[in-house]
């Protein structure tokens, strides 16, 4: 059940919150292989089992960007917001990709609300995101993502 936020005085609120976790999502070969078609890239370690049974990883995994796409989604498991006008992906301080996730892997997204600023019209809202790969002691992701969110 995600966190519910109406309007930007409930969002200033969220500074320093929990968000928790979300599900478990399986990533398939299919959703691989589509991300690679819509991106260009065709690198073997995602698009050929053969050829990967024998690489770094023993089979195909994601893009690294295919796990961060997977974050809009998964972000709305979390946080729900109602009573704004528009919301926007402002950008992200850091990634870092630890763990591949292979395909046939689950991840869920994890998340803590650092920071809430006032901005012109608006908000912006820092999030400290975490994908957590099932059964690995590293996360297949973790970004700061900056949010702005508009009356």
């Amino acid at each position: 059940m995600p966190t519910v936020a109406n309007g930007l005085d409930d969002l200033r609120k969220l500074a320093g919150a929990d968000l928790g976790a979300g599900d478990w999502h399986e990533i398939t070969q299919q959703q691989i292989d589509t991300f690679a078609e819509a991106t260009g890239d065709h690198q073997w370690i995602h698009v050929d089992p053969e050829r990967a049974k024998t690489g770094p990883f023993g089979g195909t995994i994601a893009h690294g960007y295919l796990t961060l796409a997977l974050v809009i989604p998964l972000w709305t498991e979390l946080l729900r917001i109602d009573g704004i006008g528009m919301a926007v992906n402002y950008g992200l301080n850091r990634v870092r990709f630890p763990a591949p996730v292979p395909s046939g892997g689950q991840i869920r997204l994890r998340a803590r609300v650092d920071t809430v600023e006032d901005i012109p019209d608006g908000v912006q809202m820092t999030v400290d995101l975490t994908i957590e790969l099932r059964d690995a002691t590293k996360p297949a992701a973790v970004a700061q993502a900056v949010y702005r969110y508009y009356t």
